[in-house]
């Protein structure tokens, strides 16, 4: 990674930090999050928000420059995006815009109308023969979430009549909790241009109190513990400082 690799991505946590898109108990909802794994967690990474942020023309810009060069170079045989519904289909977007690789987008699978209406399609794009596709989204967990949208993906492949390979996925921020375990158990790649855990955190630590950035650090070597609810409980009272 360059110098200036680096900078833009500290750039890039810092805004969606100043923006509000990182949230944690302390500062925003004291009593945490159930993620869609259902593990709860003392922070929250939301973009879906990103497009009406004042500052989401430059987030937008320097994501899709900094992650279409990732790709550029980590995956130089990738043909076609698919930005995964909801936040990863700005993304997807942005990257397009950047790099000039085509994307695809997921429908919404609990979306009443699939079934019903249009062309009843669970891809919106067009899928060549020979496409190496990417998967691209904002965050990951556990990765699950990921092989469901390859499910989709061979799918539509199947319905287009289409012969495609998908193994890779790319993330915006990779919560670091087992995703890259997942991925190669389940024969794929995950790239991240941050690795929460390991960097995005650290670079925010001068923008939290001292007990958000320890319980958070903590929470990520440790999220077993953190499912007890009587943590929970404790970490809900120092945030309304009970």
């Amino acid at each position: 990674m360059t110098a200036n690799s680096e900078a833009i991505e500290k750039k890039i946590i810092n805004l969606l930090y100043n923006q509000g898109m990182i949230k944690t108990w302390y500062r925003d909802k004291p009593e945490g999050w159930t993620l869609v794994s259902n593990l709860w967690s003392p922070f929250y990474i939301n973009l879906r928000t990103i497009g009406s942020k004042k500052l989401s023309y430059e987030l937008l810009s320097q994501m899709g420059q900094a992650m279409g060069k990732m790709i550029k170079e980590e995956l130089p045989d990738v043909t076609k995006l698919v930005g995964v519904y909801l936040a990863g289909i700005p993304i997807a977007t942005a990257i397009t815009i950047a790099s000039g690789i085509p994307s695809c987008f997921t429908r919404c699978k609990w979306d009443k109308y699939l079934e019903k209406y249009g062309q009843h399609e669970v891809i919106e794009g067009d899928l060549v023969d020979g496409d190496r596709v990417a998967i691209v989204d904002d965050v990951v967990t556990t990765f699950n979430t990921k092989l469901e949208v390859k499910k989709q993906i061979c799918e539509a492949a199947k319905k287009q009549s289409k012969n495609v390979s998908c193994s890779d996925v790319v993330v915006l921020l990779d919560r670091e909790q087992g995703a890259n375990e997942a991925a190669k158990a389940n024969d794929m790649r995950l790239f991240s241009l941050i690795p929460f855990k390991t960097k995005g955190i650290i670079w925010l630590k001068d923008k939290m109190e001292d007990i958000e950035y320890s319980v958070i650090t903590d929470y990520l070597q440790y999220n077993a513990k953190y499912q007890e609810k009587k943590l929970q409980e404790e970490l809900r009272s120092l945030a309304l400082k009970e």
